[in-house]
């Protein structure tokens, strides 16, 4: 188990349950859709957000990327964090059939990548391990690795994020977002570099 300073937002009950193996703390369910026509709900994500910091733990498919955007512009983004965990194809045991995009959730990730994911996106952890200070990335720094304003940006980006083990769904500035909280600008730029010269060299 690990403490974690941060309230931790998932989607639902099951997400919450298989968190609830790894961390000892405040763990919030959003209920899905619904939590955007309650605003008593989200006043209440808001103050606790300002008073402890809160990390957004979706699920990568679209209804999950559709909450963390919507979650992002009604809440202050300077107490937000982003944890995501990666594309992994599979079914939950619970389910009958596997998702629409057939991806696992929260809920079917194991702890070792839940926890990967918390430090990652900067979780104050009591066991010592501080939020990492790093610069973010810039969108520049995607134009310049071709990853934007190119005819082939979008293959490209797709092709890293595969490599990197990040959401295939990340739009170019959920690219940064997601960059800049996982990596910082420095490491980003060496494993896309290192990602595309061994792509030119195996071509």
């Amino acid at each position: 188990m690990i403490r974690v300073k941060e309230a931790i937002l998932v989607e639902g009950r099951y997400d919450k349950s298989k968190l609830s193996a790894l961390v000892d703390g405040l763990i919030l369910e959003a209920g899905g859709f619904s939590l955007f026509r309650d605003k008593e709900k989200l006043r209440f994500l808001r103050e606790v957000a300002k008073d402890r910091g809160l990390i957004i733990l979706t699920d990568s498919d679209g209804a999950g990327f559709l909450i963390r955007g919507r979650l992002s512009s009604l809440l202050p983004p300077e107490h937000l964090k982003h944890a995501y965990i990666p594309d992994v194809y599979g079914k939950e045991r619970r389910k009958a059939q596997p998702s629409k995009e057939g991806k696992l959730g929260v809920e079917g990730m194991d702890l070792p990548t839940l926890r990967a994911a918390l430090e990652r996106a900067g979780a104050t952890l009591e066991e010592g391990l501080a939020p990492p200070q790093r610069e973010k990335v810039r969108k520049s720094d995607l134009y310049e690795l071709g990853l934007s304003g190119q005819p082939d940006s979008e293959k490209r980006r797709k092709a890293l994020q595969r490599a990197l083990a990040l959401p295939e769904r990340l739009s170019a500035n959920g690219l940064v977002q997601a960059a800049s909280a996982l990596y910082g600008r420095e490491e980003f730029l060496r494993l896309a570099g290192e990602f595309f010269q061994q792509e030119e060299g195996d071509a």
